[in-house]
């Protein structure tokens, strides 16, 4: 057996277990009525596996799940499961997650191998990196476009990501942002058999 951790680019650094207690969600409160700020804590795991061949194209990635908590509360108020995906070969970083009230998103972009910081976006609309979601949600809260920021230094993740909605509330399109800073509690490596 081999460390081949080169295998997966960029996002080898994120691979293993992350906490964070500094994560700051903006957004439209329902009960309130009102934009309005919710601090969280969260956790997220990244667990390598590859490769993944589609013909000529071979993938490594992390499967991953995070839940967020709002600070002061026993049950997530946030949940998602995907994956991060690296091609090699075209220089692409993908991440395909879902959520659970029914909205699937792909972001993607051109990123270097030993990129620590990059931009990944998905667009309503778009045969490639895009986002799709339930009818309530297209009738109610359409997400538009996602972007996310990234940036890992040794065992230290950040993120500020922004998607862009069009609520019944509001006349113009809603910007509702999250963003955290984790710590690496655990690392992980993949393992490919020689």
């Amino acid at each position: 057996m081999s460390d081949n951790n080169d295998l997966l680019g960029p996002l080898a650094a994120l691979a293993g277990e992350w906490e964070g207690s500094k994560g700051l969600d903006v957004s439209h409160h329902h009960v309130e009525g009102a934009p309005g700020d919710t601090p969280y804590r969260e956790t997220i795991s990244f667990k390598p596996f590859g490769p993944v061949d589609n013909g000529r194209q071979s993938l490594y990635g992390l499967d991953y799940r995070m839940a967020a908590w709002r600070i002061g509360e026993d049950l997530p108020f946030h949940t998602e499961v995907g994956y991060w995906l690296w091609d090699c070969d075209a220089q692409q970083v993908m991440r395909c997650f879902v959520i659970p009230r029914g909205s699937v998103i792909m972001a993607g972009a051109t990123v270097a191998a030993d990129a620590t910081e990059f931009t990944l976006r998905a667009l309503r609309d778009t045969d490639e990196y895009g986002i799709c979601q339930n009818p309530y949600l297209m009738a109610n809260a359409r997400c538009t476009d996602y972007v996310v920021n990234i940036s890992v230094a040794g065992d230290t993740f950040t993120y500020d990501e922004t998607t862009t909605l069009e609520m019944t509330e509001y006349p113009e399109p809603y910007i509702h942002t999250d963003r955290n800073e984790l710590r690496r509690t655990a690392h992980a490596e993949l393992i490919i058999p020689d």
